[in-house]
This record gives structure tokens, sequence and C-alpha cells, in this order.
């Protein structure tokens, strides 16, 4: 391949910060502990581990050699990563790949405690679990078998906690659920309030299961029913506004509870004759059925960037087709190199072949090309992105299907019923894929089938687009400078790469205007800097939540499966501002939507001054609880009476972000969600 190449013997080109981290969580160590690897093996491992399933499906041994060549290329190169359980356990004994599980949780203590049981494996293997809670009785509820009285969802939940919390200790990385139960659940009430305590259940996520019927009624400002799980028969009604301006509350207090849109996960259920979706992995991008596991990797946009003599920069189509397709091929393989942790995974993994191709380093493409994040014309670039990548996935998923068969369940799944990408996104078109080409490929697909039941997923990418050197995602940044604290309480500052370039480039830079920007990470109210530069290197909190909201839109269009993303809101963002979003992400239909208010928890992740109000929310900040696991450092208050405080990480002492829908260490990729 000529687009991805990497020298014979050449030096793995990594920054110091990708080298701690790979040291950190990555390499192999011996009984002593001691690093044994190098990343450029490391890489290797991956990449041949990889490659070797070809064999399964009767390749040669040139063609599997020319295979790990162009996958080590693609890694190496930082052109694609896959999730970290991969990269971690690729070619060890462990073998375990997958990033995130789903287990079915039953109405029964025998279910209830087996699904523990597997938890535990699962969260031994480094794995993440998503839950739904809506099959169990509600509280007080009659258990038949003892005439004794259920005691609901939340205090199960207790139990799957103290379990993650334990198993933890012992595992390759920290184990982290999704807890899930929908808006129609009698139970609602009080797995709305389960986190209002921050001390308790810190190791999930939650958030609520939101169906279409509850949001008409919302829009009417009427009652809604909640059915018994067993009966399926009303058991009271509840007026839909007031129970939706607790979930609001909520979120507006401590980022917690998010939402799902669940109706609109099912609508895009690829296999519904096999099972409805119920619930998605902890960090709520993945839909799945419960055994169900995800598989998932990102191509870096950084990277797909290219600049010509004359300075300009342009995405290269072609390399991004090319990686696209390479990107397929490696998560196929994948799923036959995994080693799952219990048979019925295995299984429904393999009947369904589901992976997710997503991206990091959106922001840097966009600063590259100097479009606003918080534009219309970034959107639009969005689109065409994701267009562009969805269709060459599924180009590649058909071209393997040709040869190693379509995915098991794939009669009676929405691809089988002909015509179905073609009527998806007719009259969509971003301006590269036209409806003859999507009508091109569903005739493919009755002809060839296709190799996986879904090809796309925007994950977090937490630690792999550090080692990428990529903003995360299809975040915005979080800050263009960082203040760092490094051995002997020096301090140094941390220069996004991009933007160094560009204010080196245009003249402007200096050390002191460094260090003017890292108290908030943003220049938006740096006096002397150009409109134009604020606008290109917008960041998380200089964007309005609508823009987020809109941002995600266009990602989502083209992902099969769903988009992580934090919808930022300053500290003095109101109730009703939470509230608009989460209408504006259903009324333009994503499938869930995660926010964060500046500030609104006591173990707040971030490490940038506060900002003084200039709107009040409507009512008081309630009493914040420290997180067990983070704790602020300082909080100080400088010569204009701004705040500012900074949250540490527990495991390397450096500064704490909220970003897609996790706290994670801006140095060693510590997360609250794996």
């Amino acid at each position: 391949m000529n687009t991805l190449n990497v020298e014979e013997n050449c030096e793995i080109k990594l920054s110091e910060n990708a080298k701690k981290v790979l040291e950190k969580r990555y390499l192999k160590r011996d009984i002593k502990g001691t690093v044994t690897e190098t990343p450029k093996e490391l890489f290797e491992r991956v990449a041949y581990t990889i490659a070797d399933a070809d064999k399964t499906f009767g390749e040669n041994e040139d063609s599997i050699n020319q295979t790990k060549k162009k996958f080590f290329d693609m890694i190496a190169n930082a052109y694609f990563m896959p999730n970290s359980p991969t990269l971690m356990n690729a070619g060890r004994e462990l073998g375990q790949l997958s990033a995130c599980f789903v287990l079915p949780v039953e109405d029964s203590l025998e279910g209830i405690f087996e699904t523990i049981k597997n938890t535990a494996l699962i969260h031994k293997s480094g794995g993440g679990t998503g839950f739904s809670f809506s099959k169990l009785r509600p509280k007080n509820d009659v258990v038949h078998s003892t005439m004794g009285v259920s005691s609901g969802p939340v205090s199960f939940m207790e139990v799957f906690n103290a379990a993650t919390e334990a198993v933890k200790q012992g595992g390759t990385r920290r184990g982290a659920n999704m807890g899930i139960l929908r808006i129609d659940h009698p139970d609602i009430l009080e797995f709305i309030n389960c986190k209002s305590d921050l001390t308790k259940l810190n190791n999930f996520n939650i958030s609520v299961a939101i169906t279409d019927k509850f949001m008409e009624a919302l829009e009417r400002d009427g009652d809604y029913e909640l059915i018994h799980p067993n009966t399926k028969l009303p058991v009271q009604k509840l007026r839909a506004k007031e129970i939706f301006d607790l979930i609001v509350k909520g979120a507006w207090s401590s980022g917690e509870p998010g939402v799902i849109f669940i109706d609109k996960m099912n609508k895009d259920n690829p296999t519904p004759l096999v099972g409805d979706i119920e619930s998605t992995n902890p960090c709520g991008e993945v839909p799945l059925l419960s055994y169900e596991a995800c598989n998932l990797g990102s191509i870096n946009l950084n990277k797909m960037v290219d600049t010509d003599a004359d300075g300009k920069n342009s995405i290269n189509w072609e390399k991004l087709a090319e990686v696209t397709r390479l990107a397929i091929h490696f998560l196929d393989n994948v799923i036959v190199a995994n080693n799952y942790p219990l048979p019925k995974i295995a299984d429904m993994v393999q009947a369904n072949r589901k992976i997710g191709l997503g991206v990091m380093g959106w922001a840097d493409m966009l600063m590259k090309m100097g479009v606003s994040y918080n534009s219309e014309e970034g959107c639009k670039l969005g689109r065409q992105v994701m267009e562009f990548i969805d269709y060459h996935s599924k180009v590649e998923s058909i071209e393997l299907s040709k040869k190693r068969g379509k995915f098991g369940n794939f009669p009676g799944s929405v691809y089988d019923r002909g015509n179905y990408l073609s009527k998806k996104y007719k009259g969509q078109s971003a301006g590269l894929i036209t409806d003859e080409m999507w009508a091109k490929m569903d005739e493919d697909i009755a002809n060839y089938g296709i190799r996986n039941a879904t090809t796309t997923c925007i994950a977090p990418t937490g630690t792999i687009s550090m080692i990428a050197g990529a903003s995360g995602g299809v975040e915005p940044l979080f800050g263009l400078v960082f203040k760092r604290n490094i051995m002997d309480n020096t301090e140094m500052y941390e220069v996004n790469p991009i933007f160094k370039k560009y204010a080196m480039d245009n003249g402007f830079y200096s050390e002191d205007l460094m260090a003017e920007i890292a108290k908030t990470g943003s220049v938006a109210h740096i006096e002397g800097i150009d409109e134009k530069v604020k606008e290109i290197f917008v960041t998380a909190h200089d964007i309005t939540p609508k823009s987020h909201v809109m941002m995600q839109a266009a990602f989502q269009l083209h992902t099969d499966n769903a988009v992580s993303k934090t919808v930022n809101f300053e500290e003095d963002a109101t109730m009703e501002d939470v509230a608009e979003a989460y209408i504006l992400a259903y009324k333009n239909n994503l499938k869930g939507i995660t926010v964060y208010r500046n500030n609104s928890r006591y173990s707040q992740p971030m490490l940038l001054e506060g900002k003084k109000d200039e709107k009040k929310s409507e009512m008081p900040v309630e009493p914040k609880v420290e997180h067990k696991e983070l704790r602020i450092e300082k909080t100080e208050i400088d010569a204009n009476g701004v705040e500012i405080k900074t949250v540490i990480c527990p495991e390397c002492g450096n500064s704490i972000k909220m970003a897609e829908g996790c706290f994670i260490c801006l140095n060693c990729g510590y997360s609250g969600c794996s």
C-alpha cells in the first residue's frame, strides 16, 4: 500500500505522552513489573495476531504476510487504532479483544446472580458491561415463590456495583457498567435519583431509556403510563413533564442520569427478529442485544489531511477510503481472533458480527481545514466525512461477504428487506455519495450479502487518541493550552501542536500568551487575538450546546450504532438550557445524549478557571459530594475573583476532564469508563 508505509527498522514516532500511556497500560511486563516490550513490538504483536485470522478463510502465507504489513503500517502510522482490549490482549494469553458487552438481567434471583457471575468474568478480562434492569419487578412487589417482597432494580444495582468494586482490584483495567431503566418502569423515580449521592453506584453510568410515547406525552404536557414489567399492564400514570424535569435536574446537578432514546435505537436494530435492544455499553455508543460484544476501532482524521507545496490543507479522500476498508478487514478479523469470556457471547457475536468503526482527531481536522466546529460548515463537513466512511465500510463488508459469507442472522435482518440503504439515505447526500451509489450497494447486498450487521460507531477514544496524538472522538478540544505539573513541582505548558504551528506561522506565539490562554484553555476572551483565530480554535465551552448537539447529529446520520459525545455547558447554564438540548437531540434523531455542566460535581474533572456568572440558574447549587476516586487538589481565587479548581487523577496526579461521556485523565488515560 503506497499511502500506508512505515520504513523497515524505523523508529515509531510517538509523543512522550503516548509512550507513557503505552508503558503504563499496554506494553508487556515480566513478573517483576518490568516492561519487556517496545511500542513497535506491541504494534507488531497486534497486527500479526489479527492478520493471522485470515488463515481461517484459506488465505496463503504470502497473502497473510502482506496483510500483516498493512495492518502494522496502519497502526504504526497512527492512521487507525483498535479499542484498548485489542491493543492490550492480542497475541497474549488472555486474548479477550472486545471493549464492552451487554448481559441480560432476568427477573429471578438465579438469573440475577448468574449475570453477576458473568459480569465478574468479563471485568476480569478487561471488558465493560451494560445492563437493562427494566425486566425486574418493582420494589415491594410480591415474590410468589417465597411470598416475600421484591427489593427492586436499584437495590440489585448496588449488588452489581459491589461485585465490580471487588473484581476491579485484580483485573486488567477498571470495570465499568451502564445501568438502564425504561422511563415506564414503576421504579423510575428511585432510579432517576439513585446517584444523587455520588459516593454510591460509583461503578455505574446510568441512563433512562426514553420512549416515543413519553416524548409525545411531554410535548402535549400530558400523562404517561407506568407498566408492570411482568404483567405488561398499566399500574400508574405520571405527568411526563414532572418526570422529565427530574431527569433534567439530575443531569444539571451532576451529569447523570443520561438519556437514551430506546425506540430510535430499535428502529435501527439490524436484527429485529433476534431480539429487542434494551441496553448499551457503558459510554452509550453501542446499542447491543443480550450477549453481544462491541469490537471497535477509530480512524485518525488528523492523519487524513494533506498539505500541498503552498501550505494549503485538503482531505485525502483516497487515503481515507483505503484506511476505512483496511480497518473493516481488521475488525472482522478481531471477531475471529477473539477469546470470548462466555460461549453464549461467542455464539451471538459470530452470528451478527457487529463491528464499530469510528473516528478520532475530528477537532484536529477542522482546525487544519480552517473550519469552525461551531458552524454549519463544520457540520456539513462532518456529514461528508461520516457518509464517506459509512459507504466504504459497507463496500468492504460486502467484499468480505463474497469471500467469507454473510453474517449468520442475515435472513430477516434489515438488509434482507431489499433497498434498505437507498431508502434510508434517499435525498440526504452530503455531496460525495449519491443515491445511485446506495442503490447499487443494495443490489450488491441482495446478490452477495453483507458480512457485518453494523459497521460504524463513534466511540470514546480516551487512551487510544493519546497514543495516536489526536483529539478525542468527535469532541472539540477541551483546551488549547494546559498547565502541567512535572517533577519537583515544576510547571510547564502543553500547547496543542496545530494551534502552536498556526500561532508561530502567523507571528503571534509567545510564552506569555500561552500562559494567559492556559487560565481557561481558550482564546475566546483574549484581547488582541484575531476573530478568525477565535472561530477556528474554539474549545468545548466556547461552543453553544445547540452546536454540540448538531455536530453529534451530523455524525449520527451515517453511524449504524450511536455517537458518544458530551454536550458541555457553562456553570451558569439553567435547567431549561439542559431541557432544550434533550429535546433538540430527540428531534434530530440522536440515539442518546450526555450533558455536563461545568463545576456541577465536586469531583470536577477539569483544570480550567471558572467564569464570572453572567446568567444565574433558577435554582441554588445543591451540596456537592466528593467522589471517592477523584479529589480536588486545590481551589484558588485569582486577582479578579475568579475561582480556579484543579481535580487530579488518582493514578498519575494530573488533570481530568469530562468528555465523551467519561472522566478522562489528560496525562495517563485513566478513565471513569474503563
